[in-house]
């Protein structure tokens, strides 16, 4: 079963779809994530490319990572250009998604033939516990402790 952003993900895949169509597999991560871009554009899609997310630990800012896209402010979108994915691949995603308090990611595997064969939907399922503190005041809900689980959709 799938959860959450189905509309923005179908949009997203669609345009992935066009990008693999148009360029084939083979060439860099940067060159698929500028088309996925301008493809966006064209469709009507806002997002934010490369975009510093910080990260905290213990209210001390420790470093700055960056999606590839976060796409309507909803999805977060992780482009590759590799053999195949890795836990590392889903794990990279799942911590995008914490720092950025999302819930839905993708990754987009344009070394594949087909763009749905190299296409893994991630989904942050987070339960609340009592001990869950965060601070609106640095922009992103900071998240200090909670417990997270995972679920990595295959569709």
């Amino acid at each position: 079963m799938l959860d959450g952003e189905t509309d923005i993900t179908d949009q997203i895949l669609g345009c992935a779809i066009e990008v693999h169509r148009y360029l084939g597999p083979g060439l860099p991560e940067s060159s698929y994530e500028s088309a996925l871009c301008i493809e966006f554009g064209l469709r009507g899609l806002s997002f934010k490319r490369q975009v510093g997310v910080p990260v905290y630990y213990k209210g001390e800012l420790i470093a700055e990572h960056r999606p590839d896209l976060i796409v309507e402010g909803r999805v977060i979108v992780e482009v590759k250009a590799i053999e195949r994915f890795a836990p590392v691949h889903v794990s990279q995603v799942l911590t995008y998604l914490r720092v950025t308090s999302l819930s839905v990611g993708l990754l987009l595997n344009f070394n594949c033939p087909t763009i749905q064969a190299g296409t893994r939907r991630v989904v942050l399922r987070t339960q609340r516990s009592p001990r869950l503190r965060a601070s609106a005041a640095r922009g992103l809900s900071e998240v200090l402790e909670t417990d997270f689980d995972a679920d990595l959709d295959l569709a």
